[in-house]
């Protein structure tokens, strides 16, 4: 059973940026897709980026392309999310989670990801 801790939420400034990190344990990660979704207060949850596995294959949602960057560390079953020219749109709990299939080929759905980190907040405020 895997088990799935993100970190790196904080509150910064606009045009600030952040790292956020997935870690596991429990099992390797390095077999399977890994996705970021983030949820904003009143808001549904939104697939913003995922790695497959393998090739590394990467997904973007538009409103984050250009500025967010997915990569992943199999070697110490890590998977990371570079944050960039953040906005205060860009406000909400940051979740990673697995999906059982080793590649994104579609923009994330919650549905097709079976673990899931409980989350790290990320605020962007002046």
């Amino acid at each position: 059973q895997v088990q799935l801790v993100e970190s790196g939420g904080d509150l910064v400034q606009p045009g600030e940026s952040l790292r956020l990190s997935c870690a596991a344990s429990g099992a390797a990660l390095d077999n399977y897709a890994i996705g970021w979704f983030r949820q904003a207060p009143g808001k549904e949850r939104e697939g913003v980026s995922c790695i497959s596995s393998g090739d590394g294959s990467t997904y973007y949602a538009d409103s984050v392309k250009g500025r967010f960057t997915v990569s992943r560390d199999n070697a110490k079953n890590m998977v990371y999310l570079e944050m960039n020219s953040l906005t205060p749109e860009d406000t909400a709990i940051y979740y990673c989670a697995r999906r059982g299939y080793p590649l994104c080929d579609t923009k994330p759905y919650s549905y097709q990801y079976d673990s899931w980190g409980q989350g790290t907040q990320v605020t962007v405020s002046s």
